[in-house]
């Protein structure tokens, strides 16, 4: 499993270790001991392609244009990047990373190294577990940290907790299960916010609620919120509307079809590394951060270097105060009829369009952000669609015509993008710099992730066709193999949000803050 930007291997059932190394396969456990022993498990949705099938030449350009240029703003508040990659850390988290102890069954191990919407890169093994009680205040409550003033006072559970001992790296690691929330400071933020959510959740419990079992009440309220939202505010921004609430509603048809439900689900490739990618052209080159980094000054790679995994915090052990979110900027509270948490056009920040342009900084990724080994700077392998492309090939991935056709032949109604539309797109990356032969072959066995943005692009920046059907199927299926789980308990109906049908990402920060503009905006305009 990936732990961040540079680790090249994935565990595929059925097909051992693939790596670079080695042409990129290498059994490394017996069949017979797979399910229970192996690393995070992930499986191949549909047929195995070619390897690397454009080849390095022209996956070279192709990487760079994908990253010239800039794509067109979308109507998706920029605080669902950030949110979907919370998301993506929580469904590739593996909880064995943080267990201690010598009898962890092998149930455990396969549960938890499974890919299940269930926050355990919040919870960790939960608290009563050695490894993760450190992550709990007392038991019940999760930690967080205290900023550092700094123009702005000193303001306390508005960073992450820290470790704040050891060496200068180990004092200002954060001491949650998942390190890559730390990755940047909008995921750390974000991160920061269901920890606040939980909390809250934990303090308005019936006063009758017996104490063994306040835990796992406050969880499986705070997961089946999670679940809804994910669900009904999250996806229909991401994906065809239609797509999404077809798969709720009639069930998968390509992706572990007639498993049992309680079964731990896996994590198909072609969403881990293609279908899920989406997220990566999202990303915004500068932000209206907040006041102190307004009209543009919160750039990416500040919000990369205020972190204590990719950065340095400025080089102190917590963050600074003048860093600390305005969530106003981040979603539209307007939604939920705060009118008062509503900011001027000028200063919300709007994610770009999902296609095929990612912003320039992603051509050249911060070290820290894709661990070792060292990268020169200016190097393909800093360029996140170069790495993305390589991973592709890596792992045969199949390609997005394979992988149209054999979701046709599953029943799906899919229209195949033209030779044309592939080529052409609609204001995405421009293929001119390929010559005739590697634009051919590129039209022809196009890359499963280029060819899923391309579509997004042509439908108006929503996932459709092949990459809405991973990602619903892929998030149905994680879902109903949660402990706990809305696709299971299809009664089920949220009770934190203004009525009984609606529980919004909104509605999580309004809840988490208690209803006061001062959590979800501490420093004010």
């Amino acid at each position: 499993m990936e732990q961040h930007h540079g680790t090249e291997s994935y565990y595929v059932l059925g097909e051992g270790l693939l790596t670079e190394s080695g042409g990129g396969r290498a059994r490394t456990l017996a069949p017979e001991v797979e399910a229970q022993t192996a690393p995070f498990r992930f499986s191949r949705m549909g047929p195995s392609g070619a390897g690397d099938q454009i080849g390095e030449a022209t996956r070279r350009k192709l990487a760079a244009a994908m990253t010239t240029g800039t794509s067109p703003g979308s109507r998706i508040p920029s605080g669902f990047t950030y949110l979907g990659q919370f998301i993506d850390h929580d469904l590739t988290f593996d909880k064995t990373t943080v267990m201690l102890g010598v009898d962890v069954s092998p149930a455990d191990l396969l549960q938890g190294r499974s890919p299940v919407l269930d926050l355990d890169s919040l919870y960790g093994a939960g608290p009563q577990d050695p490894g993760s009680a450190q992550f709990y205040s007392d038991g019940l409550h999760l930690k967080m940290g205290n900023t550092i003033a700094s123009g702005d006072p000193a303001i306390p559970d508005f960073d992450l907790p820290r470790v704040g001992k050891g060496t200068a790296a180990a004092r200002r690691t954060a001491l949650i299960p998942e390190p890559r929330n730390d990755e940047n400071l909008a995921v750390a933020q974000t991160h920061l916010m269901f920890s606040r959510f939980h909390n809250r959740v934990c303090d308005t419990l019936p006063a009758s609620t017996p104490p063994a079992q306040q835990f796992t009440r406050a969880r499986r309220k705070v997961t089946k919120h999670y679940q809804w939202m994910i669900r009904t505010d999250f996806l229909p921004r991401i994906v065809d509307k239609a797509i999404v609430d077809d798969v709720f509603k009639n069930g998968r048809k390509v992706f572990e079809v007639g498993a049992t439900p309680t079964d731990m689900p896996t994590m198909p490739i072609e969403f881990s590394i293609a279908a899920y990618r989406l997220g990566h052209s999202m990303v915004r080159a500068a932000y209206n951060w907040n006041k102190n980094f307004d009209d543009g000054a919160g750039t990416l790679d500040l919000l990369f270097q205020f972190t204590g995994k990719s950065g340095n915090l400025g080089g102190e052990n917590n963050l600074l105060s003048i860093w600390i979110a305005d969530f106003r900027r981040l979603y539209n509270f307007d939604q939920a009829g705060r009118e008062d948490l509503v900011v001027p056009a000028a200063k919300f920040n709007r994610a770009q369009r999902i296609d095929t342009k990612l912003v320039n900084p992603l051509a050249d990724l911060p070290q820290g952000s894709i661990g070792p080994p060292a990268v020169p700077d200016g190097d393909e392998r800093r360029n996140l669609a170069y790495r993305n492309l390589t991973r592709a090939g890596m792992v045969s991935l199949a390609t997005g015509q394979q992988m149209a056709a054999f979701m046709q032949g599953k029943g799906v109604s899919i229209t195949p993008l033209t030779k044309a539309q592939i080529r052409d797109g609609k204001g995405g990356a421009t293929l001119e710099a390929l010559t005739k032969k590697q634009l051919a072959r590129t039209v022809a066995d196009t890359p499963l992730w280029f060819y899923i943005l391309r579509e997004a692009e042509l439908n108006s920046g929503r996932l459709t066709g092949v990459g809405g059907r991973i990602v619903a199927e892929t998030f149905h299926r994680a879902m109903e193999g949660s402990t706990f789980s809305i696709v299971r308990d299809p009664t089920w109906r949220p009770q934190l949000g203004p009525d009984v049908d609606t529980f919004r990402m909104v509605d999580l920060l309004l809840f988490a803050a208690n209803g006061k503009a001062k959590l979800i905006n501490p420093l004010g305009n």
